[in-house]
């Protein structure tokens, strides 16, 4: 049996955006926020999906923040505000082990004492 490590529930938000200058602006307002402890960009993906019933693909970055659960509505929030697209790749998906130095340390940053503007 494995032993967890999370306290509290920890997730990966996936975001996608069209733009490295819109990634790097979302990242940085969410670490300023504390809404999340690391986010990382990853350039250059090619996204091929359907829209209103037209296939698409496209070049894009995407966003991995690692943040809580109980943080979930307020990182979307934040997305709703300063994302260009109306309808952006938003999900979640749970963080089921971690080490304990990587646990304590993302709590810890989103945790510090930086006022939440």
């Amino acid at each position: 049996m494995i032993q967890s490590y999370i306290k509290e529930d920890l997730i990966v938000v996936y975001i996608t955006v069209p733009t490295l200058e819109k990634a790097r602006r979302i990242a940085t307002s969410l670490i300023e926020k504390k809404l999340a402890a690391c986010v990382s960009i990853i350039p250059n993906i090619i996204s091929v999906y359907s829209f209103k019933g037209t296939k698409e693909e496209y070049e894009e970055e995407q966003l991995q923040v690692k943040t809580r659960y109980s943080l979930f509505n307020e990182v979307l929030e934040e997305i709703k505000k300063i994302h260009p697209l109306s309808l952006p790749e938003f999900f979640s998906v749970k963080i089921d082990q971690a080490s304990p130095e990587y646990a304590a340390w993302l709590n810890q940053e989103i945790d510090s004492n930086v006022v939440k503007s």
